[in-house]
């Protein structure tokens, strides 16, 4: 097996949440063990909540609206669904440097560049998870600052340093379908997606960026 690989998946059609998680957790172990390779899935879920290991309850504004599954990723509520681009990243931090705050930082900017390809300015701002975009068209917020939007999401879990669950892009969701929660533990601000910026992007666009992106903003360590 070449050590150096990371094995890209792409799933048709929309994928159950509990099938996802059952295989993102056979994977991690097998990430391990050594006997399978780094991965990076790319699918797509139908209508559905998560809660996250900091999830409020007072944040699930429409309990019964979509299934909501508990998740034993970081962060609060976030909605996913068909439009979306879910990515699950499935690597070894044991060869990637053991640091959650560099690794986090590095799929961050993973997302930045991605959307830079599509001439979309990608911000991180403390205190909020997440990628988020400036919308000065738009009406600002009551203490006069610009109104941002969130464009990608992002929570990861940790087992032996291998990761999983990982980041979601919104491509082409239906929006309101956002309004069941508040998305992250945030109000205030919006969400919104590549076509809801006026960029008629495709899932399949989205993806060759991904890739021609991913080795610059996710290199192995100098030790691997």
């Amino acid at each position: 097996m070449d050590t150096d690989m990371v094995d890209w998946i792409t799933s048709d059609g929309l994928v159950a949440y509990p099938d996802a998680v059952e295989e993102m957790e056979r994977r991690a172990a097998a990430i391990f063990s050594g006997s399978e390779d780094e991965a990076i899935w790319l699918l797509e879920h139908p209508p559905l909540y998560t809660a996250g290991t900091s999830a409020r309850i007072s944040d699930l504004k429409d309990p019964y609206r979509f299934p909501v599954f508990d998740s034993k990723r970081g962060g609060q509520y976030t909605y996913h669904g068909p439009g979306q681009r879910v990515i699950y990243v499935m690597l070894d931090l044991n060869r990637r440097g053991r640091d959650v705050r560099a690794f986090v930082e590095q799929l961050e900017s993973w997302v930045i560049d991605t959307l830079d390809t599509f001439n979309v300015k990608g911000e991180i701002r403390p205190g909020r998870v997440g990628v988020w975009v400036t919308r000065p068209e738009k009406p600002p917020l009551p203490d006069g600052t610009p109104r941002e939007d969130k464009i990608a999401a992002i929570g990861i879990r940790l087992r032996r340093w291998v990761s999983f669950h990982g980041i979601s892009i919104n491509v082409e969701p239906d929006l309101s379908h956002f309004d069941g929660i508040v998305p992250c533990g945030i109000s205030g601000h919006g969400v919104t997606s590549l076509v809801d910026l006026g960029l008629p992007v495709t899932m399949d666009d989205l993806d060759v960026a991904l890739r021609n992106t991913f080795d610059a903003a996710l290199p192995l360590s100098a030790s691997a």
